[in-house]
């Protein structure tokens, strides 16, 4: 038996949508997004990590990532959608290369009920020419988020990404669009969890869209050796698993699988399956409740000290630490 491995890092890391900004634009326009490290507790209380993403339901618009290394401004048509997963400061215009200073005030979650999206009007003209909807999705980023290591600076997808994604990506943004409009009750419960939705069929265009020779864990889940043995190990990371017994189970040879799996994932599958361990661990810890030494035997330790020596190398902080912070 395997594991549905995408279903469960997403899981593990505890990814939560929400959506935030309502937006109707008339050009000229431009708004710019603060690193997301410095607005992830106000807008996701609690979050690790903020992944912030723009769907455009009207018109078009600029993107482009304003820090760091070079980044050619990329042109957003209706019905796209661009994802910023490692949370740079990036400016959404009217036209390529305009800039306005980050509103940190405005990323603060409304504290009355039902206050968000947040509906706002950007530009000076007089006749709409955009309409977009922003949120961030949350995350853990430790101790191991494989699924973040493995996306790139921007990620766009839309319509014409590929025949078998297109109907339900328009699906997304159509309901996005109208449940913001019309606000029915549940509304941001609805919103939420069709961004989590629109999340993860991005990331599934994103990886069916792969290079062959791409390198990479989302490559890993593709390959059928990789991604036979990263199912494996999910399905049972608690096992006591051996090189020996992870290629036997594939149908490969030793030096095959661990060539091939550290080439793609960055890990030998024994170090991989560690870190993987340290995020179950890290969830339930997180979670209360159970005790350090259950959680040890919960992911595949016999002995709560070699347990926490463990933890604490890839979390660094102990089992108890983590649970209480």
């Amino acid at each position: 038996m395997t594991a549905d491995v995408l279903s469960d890092v997403l899981s593990a890391v505890r990814l939560t949508g929400s959506v935030f900004f309502d937006v109707t634009a008339t050009a000229p326009w431009v708004a710019e997004a603060p690193p997301s490290a410095q607005i992830a507790g106000a807008v996701l209380p609690g979050a690790q990590h903020a992944i912030e993403y723009h769907v455009l339901t009207r018109g078009s618009c600029w993107i482009s990532i304003v820090d760091g290394a070079p980044f050619e401004p990329v042109r957003l048509h209706e019905g796209d959608i661009a994802i910023i997963p490692h949370g740079e400061p990036h400016a959404v215009s009217s036209a390529p290369g305009m800039r306005a200073g980050p509103d940190l005030d405005a990323h603060r979650r409304p504290n009355e009920v039902g206050g968000l999206p947040i509906r706002l009007r950007a530009g000076a003209g007089s006749a709409d020419d955009a309409h977009v909807i922003c949120g961030f999705f949350s995350c853990d980023v430790r101790p191991f988020n494989p699924l973040l290591d493995a996306l790139p600076r921007f990620v766009r997808v839309g319509r014409g990404a590929s025949p078998a994604t297109d109907g339900l990506l328009n699906q997304f943004v159509l309901l996005l669009s109208h449940e913001t409009k019309h606000r029915r009750p549940g509304a941001q419960s609805v919103l939420n969890r069709l961004s989590e939705l629109m999340l993860i069929e991005a990331v599934r265009t994103y990886m069916d869209q792969l290079d062959p020779g791409h390198i990479g864990w989302l490559s890993g889940l593709r390959d059928p050796l990789v991604g036979h043995a990263l199912g494996l190990l999910h399905a049972e990371p608690a096992r006591a698993w051996t090189l020996e017994d992870l290629a036997a189970a594939c149908g490969a040879s030793r030096s095959a699988l661990a060539g091939r799996f550290t080439q793609l994932t960055g890990y030998p599958p024994i170090q991989y399956l560690t870190r993987w361990r340290m995020q179950l661990a890290a969830k339930r810890l997180s979670e209360g409740g159970a005790k350090v030494a259950a959680v040890a035997q919960d992911v595949g330790y016999d002995s709560e000290a070699a347990f926490s020596r463990a933890f604490k190398k890839f979390s660094g902080r102990s089992p108890s630490e983590w649970r209480s912070g």
